[in-house]
């Protein structure tokens, strides 16, 4: 699984530390900054580029931190194929991508630690759609919405 990771100021600590997890369970990681700690920089710039690659299909899912994981939620969420979710517990970072196919975690550098980050990220990787009719109609309908907006 190739997976995407990115962070401004408020979460590139938690980056480097989860791309060393990552890294050493096997993992493809493409790390789209911040290559350093800087105050001045802003989510938007490493979010963004990081959420085309998802909905490019060049990784398979993505992590997004910044200081409340909000901020990278709504960039994320921009993007036509992108389904980001802030998530602060494992069932939801499992049940996003069970019933939502959920391909984007986002996560507050400044709110969680690193080991629940680590649960929240094996819960989002160990996850698959379910493909179950309910939830496909559901997602058919989003993608309904999202030509109809994103055009």
């Amino acid at each position: 699984m190739k997976i995407g990771i990115a962070a401004d100021h408020g979460g590139f600590t938690l980056k480097q530390h989860l791309l060393r997890l990552l890294e050493a369970e096997g993992y493809h990681i493409t790390d789209f900054g911040a290559e350093a700690l800087d105050p001045k920089d802003d989510y938007p710039d490493y979010v963004a580029p990081l959420a085309r690659a998802v909905a490019a299909g060049l990784i398979d899912r993505g992590i997004a931190i910044c200081g409340s994981g909000v901020g990278a939620a709504i960039v994320a969420n921009k993007f036509k194929g992108v389904r980001a979710a802030l998530v602060t517990e494992t069932y939801s970072a499992r049940q996003g991508v069970e019933h939502d196919q959920l391909n984007l975690l986002c996560l507050g550098g400044r709110v969680i630690g690193p080991e629940l980050a680590k649960e929240l990220i094996f819960a989002f990787l160990n996850a698959h759609y379910s493909g179950d009719a309910r939830h496909q109609r559901r997602l058919d309908k989003l993608k309904d919405i999202e030509n109809e907006y994103f055009k």
